[in-house]
């Protein structure tokens, strides 16, 4: 009996390791698509993947299916097509906080829509508090594309912690990351996908507005009930 309850924990973990190996791909491949525009390599790599048809949210099921409409039907001259519109979407006219759907949460969240402001700060110090360095990164750390890799970074780490058996420091990991989720993604997404909407005129941007706030919604109900389970068998 205690060897097949050892093996049902083993096989739980290893389920969960899965779980979050399957979120540090999503987010990394959500943060590549905000971080630069799309060359030939990258198209050529979306073109090759397969979506998942459905996935019980709404919004990501859309997102998906918007981004797989446009890449079936693109051809070389799309990587030209989609720099236009990184630039129309993320970088506008350049003349006010209002000109675009700025990738960065200080606009969406400082009174007068400047970049480098608190949000910024927070963020940075969350960086340093889990021992990760911006390398090469020369934007602001509250980037949309910086953030995301944070979540993927965590992930990764959850898994580890893991598959190495180490519980509390999984635990430790999602509540990092529920706690982000909750301060910095979900306090500024809504307005800045609503901004890509109205902004963007691909399906592919219109699309992974749509995909990166349902995944984050839906991911933070998960963190939050993956943590709930936990508390209730403490």
């Amino acid at each position: 009996m205690a060897e097949e309850m050892v093996a049902a924990q083993e096989a739980e973990e290893m389920d969960l390791a899965a779980l979050m190996d399957g979120r540090a791909r999503t987010y990394g491949l959500m943060a590549r698509l905000f971080l630069k525009e799309v060359d030939k390599a990258a198209l050529t790599e979306l073109q090759g993947m397969r979506f998942p048809a459905a996935t019980g949210n709404a919004k990501v099921d859309e997102g998906y299916h918007m981004l797989y409409d446009y890449l079936r039907t693109s051809w070389d001259d799309s990587i030209t097509d989609l720099a236009i519109d990184y630039v129309r979407t993320f970088i506008g006219h350049g003349v006010n906080g209002f000109s675009a759907a700025y990738p960065f949460e200080s606009v969406y969240t400082s009174e007068r829509r400047l970049m480098m402001q608190e949000a910024r700060a927070e963020v940075l110090q969350t960086l340093r508090e889990n021992n990760l360095k911006r390398g090469h990164w020369t934007e602001g750390e509250d980037h949309i594309a910086l953030e995301l890799e944070f979540m993927q970074r965590m992930a990764m780490r959850t898994a580890d912690a893991l598959r190495a058996g180490d519980e509390d420091k999984a635990i430790e990991q999602l509540e990092t990351q529920r706690t982000f989720a909750q301060d910095h993604l979900l306090n500024w997404l809504p307005m800045m996908t609503e901004d890509m909407r109205r902004f963007s005129h691909t399906a592919f941007y219109q699309g992974l507005a749509q995909l990166v706030m349902g995944y984050v919604e839906e991911d933070a109900a998960v963190l939050e009930e993956l943590l709930d389970s936990v508390e209730e068998a403490a």
